[in-house]
């Protein structure tokens, strides 16, 4: 038995913030967590276009769906899981390169474009940017309660990294990222030349209003 594979057209979703125009100089990509869907979590950056008509929120749903408790009830999306993981990858940065490709025509020339990843959406976002050719400027890159993935080569990770303004943030009781952990990622993203910032706030594994809004506004 050989494991074979077929590329096939699929229908991806993502939820909108704001209305893109020309007058459109702010676009903010937001990946979820594991578990998660768009809809929801899209629903913590309502605030953005709300006070600043020319920002835009778009948040691309993981492309596996599974019901978060036995066979029926409520949905969450995935990313990605260890079966198959780089089929996954590749299927979702080519999803992301595509949405970006659809959007940014719709945007003023001198876009500034921003990505956030909360928990597993921080791999997502990472390998998305690192792992394809972009012709478009990055503004900023958010990596909220995660990390920048190990298996990225060290020369794509020093070309995305080097001088970007980078966030780190994390709950200081966060079940899943200890100080010692946190320490290391931020040490890591240092050398691959970020410019890093590490933010925490009281609280665990989730999404914290004020320092969102700090670093949305910023």
């Amino acid at each position: 038995m050989t494991e074979q594979h077929l590329t096939v057209a699929r229908t991806a979703r993502y939820y909108q913030l704001g209305e893109l125009s020309a007058a459109t100089h702010h676009l903010w990509v937001v990946c979820h967590g594991y578990g998660q869907l768009a809809s929801y979590f899209s629903r913590h950056f309502a605030f953005l276009p709300e006070e600043n008509p020319d920002t835009v929120v778009v948040a691309p749903e993981g492309l596996s769906r599974f019901y978060l408790n036995g066979t029926s009830g409520r949905v969450g999306a995935s990313w990605m899981t260890r079966d198959d993981r780089l089929s996954e990858i590749n299927d979702h940065i080519g999803f992301l390169n595509q949405l970006l490709g659809a959007l940014l025509p719709r945007c003023a020339a001198d876009v500034q474009v921003s990505v956030l990843g909360f928990s597993q959406g921080t791999a997502t976002v990472s390998r998305w940017l690192a792992l394809s050719p972009r012709t478009w400027p990055l503004h900023q890159l958010v990596l909220w309660a995660g990390n920048f993935p190990e298996d990225i080569p060290i020369p794509a990770a020093q070309v995305l990294l080097q001088n970007l303004p980078v966030s780190l943030v994390c709950g200081r009781q966060d079940e899943y990222i200890s100080p010692e952990k946190l320490q290391a990622q931020a040490e890591t993203l240092r050398q691959f030349g970020a410019t890093l910032q590490v933010v925490e706030f009281d609280g665990g594994h989730s999404l914290n209003a004020a320092v969102l809004r700090q670093l949305t506004t910023r």
